[in-house]
This record gives C-alpha cells, sequence and structure tokens, in this order.
C-alpha cells in the first residue's frame, strides 16, 4: 500500500549558519557600533539581544533576510515579544519543528473531511498518509499544500 510522511522540519546546520552571518553582519554595522548587539542560538530557540525595541525589529529583519538566503522558511518561526533586561532589551524567537498532535489531529479531520480515499494516522511528530493509489496519494499532497497550516510541511519518504 503506497504511503508518505508529512513532517515540518528546517536544517538545523543552515540555521546556525544563518544566524553566524547575521551576527557578523550586526558587528560590522555602524549603527549597531558599541551597542553589544547579537544572536545567540541555545537549542531550538534564538535570543536577539540590543538596546533598543528599533534595533531589535532591525535585527529580526536581518535574520529573516540570512535565514530566507539559507531555505529555512520563516514560518518555522515563532517569536515572542520583547522583554526589558537591566538597561536593554531582549527576545526569543524559537525554531518550531515536528508538527504538534493538535495540529495533527485537525489535519487528520480536514483529510477525512475531503472524502479523498486516503488514510491518514498521527505517528509522533509526524503524519503517514496511506492510500492504494498513487493518484489518490498525489491529490492529498495537493490539498494538504492548498490548507494554511503556519507551519512549512515536507513531504517524504514516499513508498509504492
Amino acid at each position: 500500500m503506497p504511503s508518505f510522511d508529512v513532517i515540518s522540519d528546517f536544517d538545523s546546520h543552515e540555521a546556525q549558519n544563518g544566524i553566524d552571518q547575521a551576527n557578523r553582519e550586526v558587528n560590522t554595522r555602524f549603527d549597531f557600533k558599541g551597542t553589544d548587539s547579537k544572536f545567540e542560538l541555545e537549542g531550538e530557540a534564538i535570543t536577539l539581544t540590543s538596546q533598543s525595541e528599533f534595533q531589535l525589529q532591525q535585527m529580526r529583519d536581518i535574520l529573516h533576510q540570512k535565514l530566507a538566503k539559507r531555505g529555512i522558511d520563516l514560518a518555522c518561526l515563532e517569536e515572542q515579544t520583547p522583554e526589558t533586561v537591566g538597561k536593554g532589551k531582549r527576545q526569543s524567537i524559537t525554531l518550531r519543528r515536528g508538527i504538534d498532535s493538535d495540529l495533527a489531529k485537525k489535519l487528520v479531520k480536514q483529510i477525512k473531511t475531503s472524502k479523498l480515499k486516503v488514510q491518514a494516522a498521527i505517528q509522533g511528530d509526524k503524519l503517514r498518509i496511506s492510500g492504494k493509489q498513487r493518484d489518490d496519494l498525489q491529490a492529498a499532497i495537493a490539498f494538504l499544500k492548498e490548507t494554511h497550516t503556519g507551519l512549512p510541511l515536507q513531504y517524504e519518504n514516499f513508498r509504492d
């Protein structure tokens, strides 16, 4: 029975490279001289530190630009509100990986109501779609591409 997996993932090495490039740009820009602005990656969280909220906005723009050039979908970024720490500002941005259970249940329900001839099963942080024919699976991929999930979805592990 043909099947494929639906996942939401990004290349963590490319994310690290994008953050390093953003740090280099912030260190060389004149408007950030003496502000001790920096990006730090700890696990799946990026911490932006600067003196003002305006500079944090500029840093977010730089980060978005560098990550997009590296092929990381910006929909996997979840930004928290900036907070005041001492004399400066700090903001945390989380890199989301995997499909959480609520979204997976919603996607399974949408697939069932779409009357496609496929079955959807939740397997941890991914979705397994199986059907009798390859055309049904391709229709399921087209259906999932049309739905707006808020996360970038990738389709892998296609088996006949």
